[in-house]
């Protein structure tokens, strides 16, 4: 069985599911389904996430699998990230220096600042 189209092969518009059917017992069920995130990966980006899964993460372990770099697998990795909805590296935490980090401590300390602002400060995030 080949995975549904995503894509109208006229103006490339996304398609929508309207009829789902079981082959063991002939019911059909219509209406308006969505097909998730996943299908708008390609059959590339789609083989390459079940990988990723496969080798839990470790990017080590894609490398011995995919023959393939460190930094394509991180191109590949950032494709399926932006395919999916996201932005890559957009949640990672703000380093802060560690001059930065010892004023925030000395606040605490002088009790300019309370616990629960020095903890978001130390985090990165905004004053």
């Amino acid at each position: 069985m080949r995975p549904a189209p995503t894509r109208c092969p006229i103006c490339q518009s996304e398609l929508t599911v309207v009829r789902l059917h079981c082959s063991s017992c002939d019911t059909s069920i219509e209406g308006r389904f969505a097909l998730g995130q996943f299908s708008n990966l390609t059959p590339e980006q789609l083989e390459f996430t079940f990988t990723f899964v496969r080798c839990e993460g470790k990017i080590n372990r894609m490398e011995q699998e995919l023959g393939v770099s460190y930094p394509t697998i991180r191109n590949r990795l950032s494709e399926v990230i932006r395919a999916l909805g996201y932005e890559p590296g957009k949640d990672d935490p703000t380093e802060i220096t560690q001059d930065k980090r010892n004023r925030i401590l000395e606040d605490l300390s002088a009790g300019k600042i309370s616990a629960d602002e020095a903890t978001r400060l130390l985090r990165g995030e905004e004053e």
